[in-house]
């Protein structure tokens, strides 16, 4: 489940080279029905493009009648480039003759190694109907000659090649050097890709594909490797690194996720963060993405990795430690809850929240894996990225509907009139939508009080979220004290101190945070903060019976 970043493209196709389908087949003259592009101007194959195919190459041919194969020209091309588009021209010609009768396209793939590949052929018929065949070994022996000389040509020879051909005479050609996972039906054993890289050096590897040969398990965590680790750690002194300013704290980042799961699954979209029972899942179309599991006893573990790790290039493709990702966890950070990326080798960054703060090993710092997260960050951009889902110009109240979505969210008091004031299309998913938040355990039939701990969470975060000193006002000493309406949240003074406009946080029920001061009674604050509490739901009543 993805969210609609930009896709990394699979390769840039070749220009299209049109010719004479009687020049493939036969009955022409050699070169009479040449390429309306230049032949001549023949660019250096690179990761994903291929060269125009030189098709004033072809010999004549009658369809059916059994030949030998053709070489290459006796006389030697100019320059690898040229042979390596000859051969290619080549093989695009032999699946042509090779084709069923009635075939007006096909597509053949190529997934090759020195250790052997997959290859097929897929022909269709004018009503797009099907025909599978397998290449004959002598075209396979071409494509290995093809892949040989175009070795010459960069870091190492392209791993998969795709060919499209119709009889109008288009060809399309595809080198794939694995800037992106192959296939599933075209990924080989990781001995094969260990024997080609043995015959073909190369001064890199993508990533993804090192960690498919090399990871050897190096990101694994057993519950008995975890709990005999965080022993051996202890006894070492080994401690993990808190992360004070990364992400909000568990309660709001649980209920932002949710909240833009929630929006995305209203309006239908594929894309978007999803919550399961006690789980968030993030996949982004860049290929990052990461998993949040919540456990019981105020603890849970964030994971997942970034597609172009630093890291994990520099221990892949130079040799250099990879990172401890665990370095300090406690021993119920294992696999049963971490990101199926640690399975491949590919986990970037491993964070756990631990009753009242969050903690890594040798992970980055948040903003090196934001690609990886949804926008968590603060309750303005989750308003953006729900205003956003809805509208790409929101409306004023539209923006409001979308504040209060938040709030309520994070209050863990969203009902469903909460969704349709900001989802008002008639298409809108709003059951989907409330059942996300239902499973994040943020939905209500009734007002409730906000809870003691969550309205300490919510005020700690705003205060993180205004970027002022509190040196002199520890967060960790935050207490509440319960209003009719919500809670005064609040630092105490030490004993035998007295302090004058100290901050005080009045937080309602509803979620809706105010800043005063010990200048001003709580006893005289609290009778407006209490009118305004029920101003706001007296105007909710109205909206819905309009």
């Amino acid at each position: 489940m993805t969210d609609p970043h930009e896709e990394a493209s699979k390769g840039q196709e070749a220009p299209d080279v049109t010719f004479s389908l009687g020049g493939l087949l036969g009955g022409g003259t050699p070169g009479a029905a040449g390429p309306s592009a230049d032949a001549s101007a023949t660019p250096t194959p690179q990761a994903g493009a291929e060269a125009p195919l030189d098709i004033s190459l072809v010999d004549e041919e009658v369809p059916g009648e059994s030949r030998p194969v053709p070489q290459p020209a006796a006389e030697e091309p100019s320059s690898i480039e040229q042979q390596a588009t000859q051969l290619a021209h080549t093989i695009a010609r032999e699946l042509a003759v090779a084709g069923p009768e009635g075939w007006k396209r096909l597509e053949a793939y190529f997934a090759i190694t020195v250790a052997g590949g997959v290859t097929y052929t897929l022909y269709y018929d004018d009503a797009d109907r099907v025909a599978r065949r397998e290449p004959s070994s002598e075209i396979i022996d071409l494509v290995q000659m093809q892949r040989e000389v175009s070795a010459q040509l960069g870091d190492g020879p392209w791993w998969r090649m795709e060919i499209r051909l119709d009889v109008a005479g288009h060809v399309e050609a595809d080198y794939d050097y694995g800037d992106e996972p192959f296939p599933e039906d075209q990924m080989l054993v990781p001995d094969a890709y260990l024997a080609d890289l043995q015959a073909f050096p190369r001064e890199r590897v993508p990533v993804w594909l090192a960690a498919y040969v090399g990871h050897d398990n190096r990101q694994w965590r057993s519950p008995q490797q975890a709990a005999q680790n965080t022993r051996a750690e202890q006894e070492a002194g080994v401690v993990p690194v808190p992360s004070y300013d990364d992400f909000p704290v568990l309660p709001v980042f649980w209920s932002r996720w949710a909240t833009i799961a929630a929006a995305f699954v209203a309006i239908g979209s594929d894309w978007g963060p999803r919550v399961l029972p006690a789980l968030g899942v993030f996949e982004g179309s860049s290929r990052s993405g990461s998993t949040l599991y919540i456990l019981p006893g105020g603890r849970a573990v964030l994971s997942g990795g970034v597609w172009d790790a630093p890291a994990l290039d520099a221990a892949y493709n130079d040799g250099e430690p990879m990172p401890d990702l665990y370095s300090g966890a406690p021993e119920w950070v294992a696999n049963q809850v971490l990101n199926p990326r640690a399975a491949r080798g590919l986990m970037s960054f491993c964070y756990w929240w631990d009753r009242d703060g969050w903690y890594r090993g040798e992970s980055p710092t948040s903003d090196k894996i934001s690609a990886a997260i949804p926008g968590v960050w603060s309750a303005d951009t989750v308003a953006d990225v729900v205003c956003g889902v809805v509208s790409n110009d929101p409306s004023s109240a539209q923006r409001a509907a979308a504040v209060n979505l938040v709030a309520a969210a994070e209050a863990g008091v969203v009902t469903r009139e909460t969704l349709t004031a900001l989802f008002d299309d008639p298409a809108d998913d709003i059951d989907g939508a409330l059942y996300q938040l239902s499973l994040a355990g943020l939905v209500t039939d009734d007002p409730v009080a906000l809870s003691q701990d969550r309205a300490i969470a919510l005020v700690r975060e705003h205060i993180l979220s205004l970027g002022i000193d509190t040196t002199n006002y520890p967060l960790e000493d935050l207490v509440a004290e319960r209003l009719n309406v919500g809670w005064m949240v609040f630092v105490p003074v030490p004993e035998g101190e007295i302090a004058i406009g100290r901050a005080i946080f009045y937080i309602a029920d509803d979620g809706v945070i105010e800043q005063s001061s010990s200048s001003t009674a709580p006893s005289v604050y609290a009778t407006g903060f209490e009118e305004r509490f029920h101003q706001r739901q007296t105007g909710a009543a109205a909206d819905l019976r309009i």
